[in-house]
């Protein structure tokens, strides 16, 4: 009998994994995010990465006297992952719900690609 291999694909992903999210993209999506968000009027958090918490891939922290922090794991995860967890993490900070949450996101969603050459859904 010949050796089986099973495949495993993370939920929502298709076709061939992404690269790892590196360090720069990360800092150039968290500028993108924090403007977009102030041009949209909302509290625009800081961003860091690794999270304190271990375990997680995205954490957020609020401090008296200074702006909320979304912390997001990179290692060995792909960008547009990364990138959802940061917009997920200015909806959070900003308490949206419902039709604003994802009029909201959509928005930040489109700056991110517009900055990246990707016109299409994804």
């Amino acid at each position: 009998m010949g050796a089986s291999i099973l495949s495993v694909v993370p939920l929502g992903h298709h076709g061939d994994m992404e690269a790892p999210a590196t360090v720069m993209e990360f800092a150039r999506v968290a500028r993108l995010l924090a403007d977009e968000a102030r041009r949209l009027g909302l509290c625009a958090p800081g961003f860091r990465s690794p999270p304190r918490l271990t375990g997680v891939d995205r954490s957020l922290r609020r401090r008296a006297g200074a702006p909320p922090m979304v912390s997001v794991r990179l290692r060995g995860r792909p960008l547009d992952w990364v990138i959802e967890d940061m917009i997920q993490g200015v909806l959070a900070v900003n308490g949206l719900d419902g039709a604003d949450k994802a009029r909201v996101g959509a928005s930040l969603d489109a700056a991110v690609r517009r900055d990246r050459g990707i016109y299409h859904a994804a």
